[in-house]
């Protein structure tokens, strides 16, 4: 007797019920499939639409989707950038009665890309860059949080533009391990070698397809990542001495982690036994310092470098119009209403799943910098818009999706549907 389909979801998505479980996923038709640009897997990944959303499915054992999924949830509590957990499909079988793999379901992440799908032709020495430290700093606030990834790459990350960077999202969990007292440095070690390994290795790939610039070391890249770790992570956690009276470096290594974009929860503070020095070290810290700071003021929720770039701009309207005194909640909001909300209103509804209301804002901004530079004089913004909407915006490809969100989870037993199958695309070329 076949074992019975069950879903463990997050919240049942009636939507679940009408997918074909009962076919493999490699023979789903194209009334179920979606075809979006995706990185390289160990397992079989589509996607496909539910309820007016995109998820991703990955056919993989019960256990490992299971554990996937239960570390999924794990990270998200921990505010940890990765995609969001959808449901765990068990107890498959076909027309026939033959067991068929289990398959994770996840949201696909709105205006994401895999690394593939964020270059053209070749992959330009400091898109290669911005990659790297997008991730180096995703790794910073996993090991942080203590979680040991074991399968490092630039495969199993989603990337997100951020205002000329970009933000980096965890993919693939199934390798990892969540540590409650926090990593080791052999673990954290670890981690950083198996990055460098598959990081050369998507590199030297990239080359061996013809897709790389001249001039990009595949090696050098890849040591990237251990350089800008290192860096950011000696800056959150490495003790610092000076003399009793030089207490305002406490404010001065406050300031310098909220420029890293990290909040302090926590300051371990050390005086030595005759006065004379004193030692201090962060015991907890928190990303995503620029981001409350704009969603508390305007209710926007964005990436760190793109929080940045806004709350530069709000800091900017606050100095022209002579009112730094002034409360800044109020500021802030009258400078959402006359400032951001327009702009982002002018873009055309056609065009307004290329990329996030954010990172439109960021390049409207880049966009007026040259054109005032090349005339020497502050271009108008309307025209600036004009200019924007039709020279660049027009020709970029769309990046949106929709995805829902998830809740409580709960287990149910279902029946099964049909489908048939249909040809796979190669979406490698994508920008």
């Amino acid at each position: 007797m076949s074992e019975a389909l069950s879903i463990t979801a997050s919240a049942v998505d009636p939507g679940l019920l009408a997918l074909p479980w009962s076919t493999p996923l490699a023979g789903w038709s194209s009334r179920e499939i979606v075809y979006l640009p995706k990185g390289i897997s160990r397992h079989l990944v589509r996607f496909a639409s539910l309820s007016g959303h995109v998820v991703a499915i990955k056919e993989t054992t019960r256990e490992m989707a299971r554990r996937e999924y239960d570390m999924l949830g794990s990270l998200a509590r921990l505010d940890i950038p990765c995609v969001e957990r959808v449901a765990v499909i068990a107890g498959r079988t076909d027309a026939a009665g033959k067991a068929l793999p289990a398959a994770l379901v996840t949201a696909h992440l709105k205006f994401s890309l895999p690394y593939r799908a964020l270059f053209t032709q070749v992959l330009r020495p400091d898109t290669a860059g911005r990659l790297v430290d997008a991730l180096a700093v995703l790794l910073v606030r996993l090991h942080n949080a203590g979680f040991f990834w074991g399968d490092v790459s630039l495969s199993n990350t989603l990337f997100r533009r951020d205002a000329g960077a970009f933000a980096a999202y965890l993919v693939d969990a199934e390798t990892g391990e969540l540590h409650e007292g926090g990593l080791t440095p052999g673990q954290r070690e670890h981690d950083l070698e198996i990055a460098h390994t598959n990081i050369a290795g998507e590199i030297l790939d990239l080359a061996a397809s013809g897709r790389l610039e001249g001039g990009v070391d595949a090696v050098q890249v890849a040591d990237g990542i251990i350089s800008s770790y290192r860096s950011l992570w000696a800056a959150l956690t490495d003790r610092e001495t000076f003399a009793a009276n030089e207490s305002w470096r406490i404010t001065e290594r406050v300031q310098r982690l909220n420029r890293l974009g990290f909040d302090i929860g926590e300051m371990s503070i050390q005086t030595a036994p005759d006065g004379t020095r004193v030692s201090i070290q962060p015991k907890v810290v928190d990303a995503g310092h620029h981001p409350r700071r704009l969603l508390r003021l305007t209710g926007l929720d964005v990436e760190e470098n793109q929080a940045r770039r806004l709350l530069n701009d709000l800091d900017e309207y606050r100095a022209r119009s002579g009112r730094l005194d002034e409360d800044e909640e109020v500021l802030a909001h009258e400078w959402l209403t006359r400032v951001f909300e327009p702009i982002v209103r002018a873009i055309p509804f056609e065009l307004r799943a290329k990329l996030e209301p954010a990172e439109v804002f960021h390049q409207v901004l880049e966009h007026r910098w040259y054109m005032s530079q090349a005339r020497g004089v502050s271009a108008p913004l309307a025209e600036v818009l004009t200019s924007y909407i039709d020279d660049v915006l027009r020709h970029r490809r769309d990046e949106a999706t929709i995805m829902g969100p998830a809740t409580e989870t709960m287990t149910v037993p279902i029946g099964l549907a049909e489908a048939s199958g249909d040809d796979e695309v190669d979406w490698r070329d994508l920008v």
